[in-house]
């Protein structure tokens, strides 16, 4: 009998394999008039916040930038544009006014419709997810989906509401939603043994991975150089010190540190616990930024001409307890992948947020995921996590390494606050000349 369960056991392994082979295949040379593909994703650089690049710049002038700089290296007219979704956290009201202005000074018309929405860190994929089931659905044939957020203007007493109904808050679970984030993480932590130095060694990993990234150019393709005018102090002609607007182009991460390692960030002070293992240093960087993806019907990319980077393949959204929320994409990836017909070992490249090291390394290790295809050019630790921006931003990192490796399938996930995880599926549709 235990031969024979053995046997069939063995054997259902051998169809899985073949049968995730089969579907990857599938997959790759997959090609449809109705499929939802990528013709433009970028990026602008990601500026500490409150002392960066940025920090002269409102999210609606970064916005007004990438929708711009998306158009044009989609190499469309704004005017075939039917619906821009920008995701964002922060901003009052969701920017949704500002916004509607940025994508006029973007040279976008009044029939190109706009909307906001939020689903905390995940609000940038979901901006692309919406746009994608617009199409498919055949509400629209031309859409962006945007992520923005300007942490320097927008971070603080808005991150928590200011009143809260006692009546609703008493609720089964209900507390948890407010749990603050760095809290998740030690929980994350503490529940599943994740130590502090496994964290800090994550951490130092992803800072050397971002550097040898910006060292060899693999940003370039995704990034548009920002023109910003900061205010800079000088003398006048009384030795006096005062004030002036300068130019400067910002093109490149403000985030990764060279000379990090597991030393230092051992000498770093728990931030959320007195006794707990999240640090400034294995934590993701407060930042500001934006970033823009154009998807169209593949058709209606093929009678313009565009260049087809990439086609989504289908998204996920999975619920967890708010008090690990950290655990999302552990949910939510096997839930996508599922979707198509995908196994774990069949994505050539992860772009797992790096909200925290606690939880991204719980992720990698609770999927079996191989390292080396994850976050190839860093994760937020190192680059940012710009809340709204970052499922967008990891679009535009994710498609310019497949290109740049010549890899096919890549998946985008992430945690998001309230309890719940997000991924995504796409394949490149460029090889790397």
């Amino acid at each position: 009998m235990t031969s024979i369960s053995t046997n069939k056991r063995l054997e259902q392994i051998k169809d899985h394999i073949i049968g995730s082979s089969t579907h990857r295949e599938h997959l790759i040379h997959h090609r449809h008039p109705d499929d939802v593909v990528i013709v433009s994703a970028v990026r602008t650089p990601i500026c500490r916040a409150g002392k960066g690049g940025f920090k002269d710049m409102y999210p609606e002038d970064l916005l007004a930038v990438i929708l711009r700089a998306a158009a044009e290296r989609a190499k469309i007219d704004p005017k075939i544009v039917n619906d821009i979704q920008t995701g964002n956290v922060l901003q009052e009201l969701g920017g949704i006014k500002v916004g509607r202005a940025a994508m006029f000074t973007a040279g976008f018309p009044y029939t190109t419709t706009y909307g906001v929405l939020n689903r905390q860190c995940s609000s940038g994929l979901q901006a692309c997810n919406y746009i994608a089931n617009a199409i498919r659905a055949g509400e629209i044939d031309v859409g962006i989906g945007a992520g923005v957020e300007s942490m320097t203007h927008d971070y603080g007493s808005k991150s928590m509401p200011s009143r809260i109904s006692a009546s609703i808050k008493a609720g089964p679970g209900a507390a948890e939603c407010f749990v603050p984030m760095g809290i998740t993480s030690e929980n994350v932590a503490s529940d599943f043994g994740i130590t502090r130095e496994d964290q800090d060694r994550f951490s130092v990993e992803s800072h050397e991975k971002a550097l040898r990234a910006q060292e060899q150019g693999l940003f370039n393709a995704e990034i548009v150089p920002v023109k910003v005018q900061q205010k800079v102090t000088v003398k006048d002609e009384h030795g006096q010190d005062k004030q002036i607007m300068q130019e400067i182009i910002i093109s490149k991460d403000e985030g990764p540190r060279a000379g990090s390692t597991v030393d230092k960030l051992a000498k770093l002070k728990p931030v959320f616990k007195k006794d707990g293992s999240t640090t400034a240093g294995n934590a993701s960087q407060v930042s500001d930024g934006a970033a823009a993806v154009v998807l169209m019907r593949r058709s209606k990319a093929q009678e313009l001409g565009c260049t087809i980077l990439g086609r989504w393949c289908g998204a996920r959204v999975v619920g967890c307890p708010p008090r690990i929320m950290g655990i999302g994409p552990a949910v939510a990836i096997p839930a996508v992948l599922k979707d198509v017909g995908l196994h774990a070992d069949d994505v050539d490249i992860y772009e797992i947020n790096e909200a925290f090291a606690s939880q991204a390394l719980y992720c990698v290790r609770t999927l079996g995921i191989k390292p080396e295809r994850v976050n190839p050019k860093g994760g937020a630790i190192a680059l940012g996590h710009p809340l709204g921006m970052t499922g967008a931003r990891q679009m535009a990192t994710l498609i310019s390494h497949l290109h740049h490796t010549n890899q096919k399938i890549g998946v985008i996930s992430m945690c998001y606050g309230i309890g719940g995880g997000m991924a995504a599926v796409i394949v490149s549709e460029q090889d790397r000349d």
